[in-house]
């Protein structure tokens, strides 16, 4: 496979292994992030884990992008031995009407019943593939081939914070109102990103993630106990 290594200004390298998405690429791709963090290379203050490639962030000032490279490169043939594991955490979902707004779209448009959809999207353990668009907001994949749909063709200009989301094969979580154009099919009681937390972001790249159906009335009590603070959200660590 090869390695392709793109500059990006006077302080990162992009370091991408592949075109296309899959789990496989995406394991490499955290495997070298890893890495590279246990490296502690001189001058890199920050990795950025994508689907398929990793940003590099360097300190100029510290160290020039010919360093890097080069000791990028020799971590290249050893990052397979660099042991990873996975967070697996358990997202309460309600998928009632109040907070599924497109699930019956979504049934209709893919021939099933709503319940069909909400099993569908519940039964699968989904891979955290990256991390961005807005704070705390993640990629998760694979979804299930019979939710499969494009983007909505009118997005919203404000999309509640904790939605449940599906579009091009992938699932997400708003963490944060704002706009979007996903199909809407749940809402989770939790806080993706809390500035209050370290780190504010509760999932990261490699993270596995499992959604878990809920009423509206344990959606309202479990709001309310993380609001108070006193919410454990379920997690485990497990081999991806």
């Amino acid at each position: 496979m090869n390695v392709r290594f793109l500059c990006c200004g006077d302080s990162a390298l992009v370091v991408e292994f592949g075109a296309h998405i899959d789990r496989g690429l995406n394991d490499r791709v955290l495997r070298f992030n890893n890495a590279v963090r246990a490296a502690r290379i001189p001058g890199i203050v920050e990795t950025v884990p994508t689907f398929r490639s990793v940003m590099i962030h360097y300190d100029p000032l510290h160290t020039e992008s010919a360093a890097v490279q080069a000791a990028l490169e020799r971590l290249l043939d050893s990052e397979g031995s660099v042991p990873r594991s996975a967070r697996l955490w358990r997202i309460p979902v309600c998928y009632t009407p109040a907070h599924a707004p497109d699930l019956e779209e979504v049934a209709r448009r893919t021939g099933l019943a709503p319940a069909q959809v909400v099993r569908l999207h519940s039964e699968r353990r989904y891979r955290v593939y990256m991390v961005g668009f807005s704070p705390g907001y993640p990629y998760m994949g694979d979804l299930a081939q019979r939710l499969t749909l494009p983007r909505r063709t009118d997005p919203r200009l404000r999309v509640p914070r904790g939605s449940i989301a599906i579009a091009a094969g992938m699932t997400a979580i708003y963490p944060v109102e704002s706009p979007g154009g996903w199909h809407l099919i749940g809402a989770t009681p939790l806080r993706l990103f809390d500035l209050a937390r370290s780190p504010p972001a509760l999932l990261a790249a490699g993270d596995e993630v499992l959604f878990e159906p809920i009423e509206a009335g344990t959606f309202e009590e479990i709001r309310a106990a993380v609001a108070a603070g006193d919410y454990r959200v379920s997690c485990e660590t497990v081999t991806p």
